[in-house]
């Protein structure tokens, strides 16, 4: 069972005094010897949000986490957490909490101890240790060696040790790796919230289905390019399904605007980045005839992978997916 741990136990003590910190990455491009492994990226993280964080594998986005959290540095641009570096931050540990090494422990060491070191090298609470035991479901265990656990029982230490200090910010990566149902459905409540109570919430996830349940917003990297980001409802109901006997026609009269479109079965399209009154007004100039036009609200699934199919024989438009939420 995970539980928020809400601010107790002297938690106002090593909380700090801010909220509503934004993670921004601004034009962002990371090489590897000639491999450009994330290019130009731009995107805003906003507090009091979960961002679910989406890309097939070798899209860029442990890249561009570590080049946010100065564990690697980028070529060009910058990534800044309420508009200061990481590593300018005065007390990073009460500001940032981070998952990215699930193995991250001594194998001999216990639960407890792990915790109890990190609590003292930041300075918080030995005490801290066994309240986030707790509220991570590994109260039973705290004295059992870190080698004897599971992956889901790594993964809840993980947790806990990124809230040690309490912070306003979480930088998660595959935080649901290894948990059971209903540590997922635990871990998503205790995001959604602390994203309520104004912290800022960044998820990156290949499990669609919890991303669509837990995400406000996401971004999506394909090639380490930037490929759609906004708030997950508007994107999901900006698509646009098309039927017409000229579907080849419509195809390059719709990419020319700029249009994100899909081939399907039985003469049919599926159409993003242009209004469903522009698809219409376009064929009618176009002298092309529509037997469908309606607006569809797709699967987070069904977007994720027409925004990272490229191989796609419709030809995907290299133009971002934006909608900025309010």
């Amino acid at each position: 069972m995970i539980t928020n741990p809400g601010r107790t136990s002297g938690s106002q003590d090593h909380r700090p005094g801010v909220t509503g910190l934004p993670l921004e990455i601004d034009h962002v491009t990371k090489r590897y010897d000639d491999d450009v492994v994330v290019a130009d990226l731009s995107f805003t993280v906003k507090p009091g949000r979960v961002t679910g964080f989406l890309g097939p594998n070798g899209a860029g986005k442990s890249t561009t986490m570590k080049i946010l959290l100065d564990l690697a540095s980028a070529d060009h641009g910058s990534a800044t957490i309420g508009g200061t570096r990481y590593r300018d931050l005065p007390d990073p540990a009460r500001t940032v909490g981070v998952v990215l090494e699930p193995n991250a422990f001594h194998p001999g060491r216990s639960g407890r101890n792990h915790l109890r070191i990190l609590a003292d090298g930041g300075g918080f609470p030995t005490e801290r240790a066994d309240e986030l035991l707790s509220v991570v479901g590994l109260a039973d265990a705290a004295d059992r060696r870190v080698g004897a656990y599971s992956m889901g029982m790594r993964q809840r230490l993980s947790l806990a040790a990124a809230l040690l200090g309490d912070p306003p910010v979480l930088v998660l990566d595959e935080p649901g790796n290894g948990l059971d149902p209903q540590g997922i459905r635990d871990l998503r409540d205790l995001l959604r919230e602390r994203a309520a109570n104004g912290d800022t919430i960044f998820v990156s996830s290949h499990l669609l289905s919890e991303v669509e349940h837990l995400a406000d917003d996401v971004v999506v990297l394909n090639r380490g390019r930037l490929v759609a980001s906004g708030s997950l409802s508007e994107l999901q109901r900006q698509e646009t399904f098309v039927r017409t006997p000229s579907r080849a026609n419509l195809l390059k009269v719709l990419q020319s605007a700029g249009g994100t479109v899909r081939s399907l079965e039985n003469d049919a399209l599926l159409v993003r980045g242009v209004s469903i009154d522009a698809i219409g007004n376009r064929a009618h100039r176009a002298g092309i005839e529509l037997h469908e036009l309606t607006p569809r609200s797709g699967s987070l699934e069904e977007l994720f992978i027409g925004w990272t199919d490229v191989s796609s024989v419709d030809g995907t438009s290299e133009t971002a997916t934006e909608v900025r939420s309010a």
